[in-house]
């Protein structure tokens, strides 16, 4: 665990071969949970739990070369923790960004409503639900930030609300409020109902 904060502390400073080094300690965990989230999809989607990994790989540690803004060009890890967090959040805009390709591929189509349920499996076949889930969680965030951070990771990290906690630094009993909370707020928001504050 000190070897990956070790060495996103060495690409935060530039090191030029770091990142080669960071690759095969976290691999595994971002195969697990990229392919945790595609195993939800259909047989024969096109993006595969190995692209999307890459992917998600090349935008955190060359972000400048990513489809990301100039802005987010200067990462700082808070470590292993937080790399994994980023991680969870960058298969979430793969996966929206191929929704949104395969929509625009398809003329027409109207939206239908998507609910959550609570081991967080969000029915993402259709390019449709994942645009719809993704514009529910970023209205969520406007409101409740934080709820909004554990929502990503169960639903697009893949996480269980133990692994959520360890990621974000807070305990199990705070994860699981602020997911029950998110949860209820998505499904009020994806089934066109607004919760009051």
């Amino acid at each position: 665990m000190h070897e990956v904060t070790r060495i996103l502390s060495a690409i935060e400073q530039g090191d030029p071969h770091a990142a080669e080094e960071l690759l095969p300690l976290v691999y595994g965990e971002l195969r697990k949970l990229a392919a945790a989230k595609l195993a939800q999809k259909k047989p024969g989607q096109t993006l595969q739990a190995t692209a999307l990994v890459h992917e998600a790989y090349l935008r955190l540690v060359s972000p400048s070369k990513s489809s990301e803004t100039s802005e987010n060009a200067a990462v700082h890890w808070g470590g292993r923790s937080h790399f994994f967090a980023a991680a969870a959040e960058a298969i979430r805009r793969i996966l929206v960004e191929n929704a949104r390709r395969k929509k625009s591929a398809k003329l027409g189509g109207d939206r239908k409503r998507i609910a959550l349920t609570e081991d967080a499996a969000v029915d993402d076949s259709k390019p449709e639900n994942v645009l719809l889930l993704d514009d529910a969680l970023s209205s969520l965030s406007r409101h409740d930030a934080a709820g909004a951070e554990v929502a990503k990771l169960r639903l697009f990290g893949g996480l269980s609300i133990e692994e959520a906690a360890g990621v974000l630094g807070i305990s199990r009993a705070t994860a699981f409020r602020r997911w029950t909370y998110a949860r209820a707020w998505l499904n009020a928001q994806l089934s066109g109902r607004e919760l009051a504050d």
